[in-house]
């Protein structure tokens, strides 16, 4: 990576923290670009050349994830069944994020739940990246088998609904990001998604 990239990068993080901390400060709908560009020690159009939007500084970090989740299925063992490694690949995902910057970034986009909704947890390059790796361990064709379409879709889905009650639940100290998507991943691991040469982590037939 060039100077001139890492220049840009460090900049847009500075902008990134300072925009959370008044987001969570403030409330997101309070915060304005002028403020976030102030508070960041930049001028407005260095902003701008950096972030198109405010609502970016808060939706990028789960934007970015799904290039993670499949570097991480990629590492897998490939003995491992299909459910499992896509599960501990997002879990293990979740469980690397430091977890001051994890709080920081949920204390401010508890001030915008909104915006949830305007993103997916995982671009569609990256969607389909997982569902060709998962028709790999599952020995099948994702073009005539539905199963690792669905499997994946359903795993993201469960992760999406983890990082919900994550983001609604800051009063329970016990339930951190790890335990919330690993608690809903749970529920979608089954035999059926498994070859029948597949083996469970202890090395036995599924």
């Amino acid at each position: 990576m060039s100077l001139r990239a890492r220049q840009r990068l460090q900049v847009r993080a500075e902008i990134q923290r300072a925009a959370l901390t008044l987001f969570a400060r403030d409330g997101f709908e309070n915060v304005t670009t002028d403020q976030i560009a102030s508070a960041a020690g930049v001028s407005a159009s260095t902003y701008f050349r950096h972030v198109r939007n405010k609502e970016d500084l808060l939706l990028d970090p789960v934007r970015h994830g799904g290039a993670g989740i499949v570097a991480l299925l990629e590492a897998r063992p490939e003995s491992e069944p299909a459910d499992l490694a896509v599960s501990r690949a997002i879990l293990e995902r979740s469980s690397t994020l430091d977890s001051a910057e994890v709080e920081h970034w949920r204390a401010a986009f508890r001030t915008a739940p909104h915006l949830m909704d305007r993103v997916a947890l995982i671009a569609p390059e990256h969607r389909d990246r997982l569902v060709e790796l998962v028709a790999q361990r599952m020995q099948c064709d994702p073009e005539t088998d539905s199963r690792p379409g669905l499997l994946v879709h359903l795993m993201l889905a469960a992760a999406e609904f983890g990082y919900r009650q994550w983001i609604r639940s800051p009063q329970k100290r016990e339930a951190s990001l790890p335990v919330c998507v690993e608690g809903a991943l749970d529920a979608v691991l089954d035999t059926r998604w498994r070859t029948p040469n597949a083996q469970d982590p202890k090395g036995h037939h599924a």
